[in-house]
């Protein structure tokens, strides 16, 4: 099976401190285990897709806008990747095999041509890693698995500022979309 890793929204807003939407200690626990699964990924040569969240200040017709505040704004340094996976990012973004991609929805496949990357590639299996566990990271395996690609995700390069919800998608992830969690 050829695979891809997307790498979920693990930026300054969703992770620091004072990031604007953050979950904190959980996503920063995180980085050390992000940051070498996507050594491996590109040490192999396979696919890295970096889906970042974007949005623009006061969107009305967003409908993330009435629900959280204002984060992952267009041009703000909240879209930069958290800590050393910046280096990684940055180092390595020149590659082909690396590619940067903005999502607008909870799905990096929703409003996206990431399957049109993966297909023309022969991708059948998705690994992911980023935050929140419960909201993008699980929106977008359930878009992998209605798409039919193959699905692990990654228990120690994912959180949530909702543990309760963290947990219960780990769960749903086994046993409704037949993911591997490792």
């Amino acid at each position: 099976m050829k695979r891809a890793l997307i790498n979920i929204d693990y930026t300054v807003d969703f992770v620091a401190d004072d990031g604007a939407l953050t979950c904190g200690k959980p996503g920063q626990a995180i980085e050390e285990e992000i940051v070498n699964v996507t050594k491996d990924f590109l040490a192999a040569g396979d696919l890295v897709v970096f889906a970042i969240d974007m949005h623009e200040q006061n969107d009305p017709f967003h409908p993330e806008t009435a629900l959280f505040p204002p984060h992952n704004l267009k041009g703000t340094d909240g879209r930069k990747l958290f800590g050393k996976l910046e280096e990684v990012y940055e180092q390595n973004k020149e590659q082909s095999h690396v590619q940067w991609m903005d999502k607008t929805r909870y799905s990096a496949f929703a409003g996206t041509d990431l399957e049109l990357k993966l297909r023309a590639r022969g991708i059948t299996e998705v690994h992911l890693v980023g935050v929140c566990t419960d909201i993008c990271v699980l929106h977008t395996a359930v878009d992998a698995f209605n798409k039919g690609f193959g699905i692990t995700v990654y228990e120690k390069a994912t959180a949530s500022f909702n543990q309760d919800g963290h947990a219960w998608a780990l769960s749903h992830f086994k046993h409704s979309l037949n993911a591997k969690v490792e």
